[in-house]
């Protein structure tokens, strides 16, 4: 990405570190004068143009056009070399992190105490087949959110975005809570997700804003300790809620907790304002984000998710499960031309998706959270159907998980602060998430059915895990252009987010079928009437408290085709983070100095 002759050179819109997918027309250098980042005022007043592919040949729009300024290649890299965070607001940073730690926590305990309670959850509602849903809705739109929030938290501000997020999340808490069927409980958890996209991308986009580049690794650590916090005490609170005093109140409790956080940054945070971007007309402002390419990627993921879906639980066949992956198809292709084509400032632009680095590191965030991500949905599961544990012990058997999660994301800003390099790790962290993801499938019913042999999977493959999304994240960082760094990190957690809601549905999809597959060929074997064993299928894939009902004999042969099944689940992870793995060897190292 180099730049042009400041006498001639146009541009096109380029995102900052600090602006996340939004045009360089907003963005302000860095002066030793002014003492702020890059929401200072220009001092030149000049900005360059990028000769992007795709958005070379559009042309922007008169509000746009008198926006733009010419900056002179030697204004650029003044900035680039001078840039140090905003030193005058790290000073405040010991009432800021606190602040949105809330809101991490919450998000954190939010996803185990799901993880640990779906299970009680869909036996309830009588939906255990379906209960996929609850975390792929949240998923769904938290990755099609996430990118607008780097272009909305540039337009209005990262305050107003974050407290929007604590908002809606709460209200989808709520919902949740109030749900009556498993539909309605699906649709909160879609609206939360809206909310929860915020409350991750904002904050890290704000920690990029204050901290230096190599300092940003040792603070990520620092966030992964209150995430790991949360997570740890979302998984058994979980538990509880859903054994002694009902899953609705692991949802409803999670409402207070929003306003917390919505009080704690309301009074802590505040970042300078851009001028430039104060001057403009929201309206204007709005018709800058690409809601098209954003409604456009939840409908292909969508049509998606319900193809796997009907064709798991009914027949590959069927005309839903056919017409939803055809269609599926043919709205990733228009995602893929909106994005080249339409969208003036896209939500994934092609200089920052294709370059190969970036590439690699994108590879791996989805690769390795399709398969981390949905094994945590689904070890619970296998602890409740197979050792036929509560939810509550279940929570509790992933903490030793959680705690290496964090140990290995310290690790890496440790180690990437003290050695300004990140690639070895990188390599070495998913060679032992596959390593951890293997030892769980062999000990989950492949070769020996054994409690510890998971857990100690689940910390070896947590332990890589954290190490990988910290070094990931800087590498990105790391091989961005200044322009691009917060960009990058935006891409990061739509690949994220898309590799979460991919992971949790192709397990969904291949335990369902070989659930329904071995039943229908196993209980008519038993000598069970053909009705009576189809019933039988049903129930069980609808509840698990089904099985305390049925005959020892029965109940032992459904129980060895739940163990299957999802031994089939950690199969297919296994092989996910293994192209994590392999991703890993497309990353170039670069110095952490700058």
């Amino acid at each position: 990405m180099g730049f042009n002759d400041g006498s001639n050179s146009r541009s096109s819109d380029y995102p900052s570190e600090t602006s996340p997918l939004i045009s360089r027309t907003t963005i302000e250098a860095v002066t030793p004068s002014n003492g702020i980042g890059p929401e200072a005022p220009l001092s030149n007043g000049t900005f360059e143009t990028s000769r992007d592919p795709f958005t070379q040949g559009k042309t922007p729009t008169v509000d746009e056009s008198a926006l733009e300024r010419q900056e002179s290649q030697d204004t650029i890299k003044t900035r680039q070399k001078q840039y140090e965070g905003l030193p005058e607001v790290k000073k405040n940073l010991k009432y800021i992190f606190p602040a949105v730690a809330i809101g991490i926590f919450l998000s954190a305990a939010d996803q185990t105490i799901i993880v640990s309670s779906y299970g009680k959850i869909g036996s309830e509602l009588n939906a255990l087949s379906s209960t996929s849903w609850i975390a792929t809705a949240y998923f769904l739109t938290l990755t099609s959110f996430q990118p607008l929030y780097g272009k909305l938290s540039d337009i209005f501000g990262r305050k107003p975005c974050l407290l929007f997020g604590y908002t809606i999340f709460g209200l989808g808490c709520l919902g949740c809570g109030l749900a009556k069927d498993i539909t309605q409980l699906v649709a909160a958890r879609a609206f939360a997700g809206i909310g929860g996209g915020a409350m991750t991308t904002v904050v890290s986009i704000v920690m990029s804003d204050i901290c230096t580049l190599r300092e940003r690794g040792q603070w990520q650590g620092y966030i992964n300790i209150i995430y790991a916090a949360g997570a740890g005490a979302g998984a058994p609170l979980g538990g509880v809620a859903a054994d002694y005093i009902g899953w609705r109140w692991a949802f409803l409790a999670q409402v207070p907790m929003c306003a917390m956080a919505f009080i704690a940054v309301a009074c802590a945070l505040n970042l300078p304002q851009r001028e430039a971007s104060q001057s403009i007309e929201w309206r204007k402002k709005l018709r800058r984000i690409d809601f098209f390419g954003a409604a456009t990627i939840i409908a292909a993921v969508f049509t998606l998710l319900l193809g796997f879906d009907a064709g798991s639980n009914d027949s590959w066949t069927s005309p839903i499960a056919i017409g939803s992956l055809v269609g599926s198809l043919s709205l990733w292709i228009l995602f893929l031309v909106v994005e080249k084509k339409v969208a003036i400032e896209p939500i994934a632009p092609g200089r920052i998706i294709f370059n190969r680095t970036m590439v690699a590191c994108y590879a791996c965030n989805f690769f390795s959270q399709a398969g981390w991500l949905s094994t945590l949905f689904y070890v619970p599961l296998y602890f409740q159907a197979i050792d036929h544990i509560t939810a509550t012990g279940a929570g509790i058997r992933l903490l030793p998980s959680v705690l290496f999660s964090v140990s290995g994301s310290l690790f890496a800003g440790y180690y990437m602060r003290r050695t300004g390099k990140f690639y070895w790790l990188t390599v070495i962290a998913y060679a032992g998430l596959v390593l951890g993801l293997i030892g769980i499938f062999l000990s989950s019913s492949a070769v020996i059915n054994s409690s510890v042999g998971i857990i100690v999977g689940m910390c070896i493959g947590g332990f890589g895990n954290g190490n990988g999304i910290t070094t990931t994240l800087i590498g990105l960082i790391a091989n961005a252009s200044h322009e691009d760094q917060a960009v990058a990190t935006a891409c990061s957690y739509l690949f994220r987010s898309l590799g979460s809601t991919f992971g949790v549905a192709m397990s969904a999809t291949v335990a369902n079928y070989v659930l329904r597959e071995d039943l229908s060929s196993r209980l008519p074997a038993l000598g069970l009437p053909e009705d009576q064993a189809v019933e039988i299928a049903e129930r069980v894939r609808e509840s698990l408290a089904y099985l305390k009902h049925l005959d020892p004999k029965i109940r032992e042969v459904v129980v060895q085709c739940f163990a299957k099944s999802t031994n089939a689940a950690f199969g297919l992870q296994v092989i996910l983070v293994f192209g994590a793995a392999v991703a890993t060897w497309g990353i170039r190292e670069e110095a952490l100095s700058k």
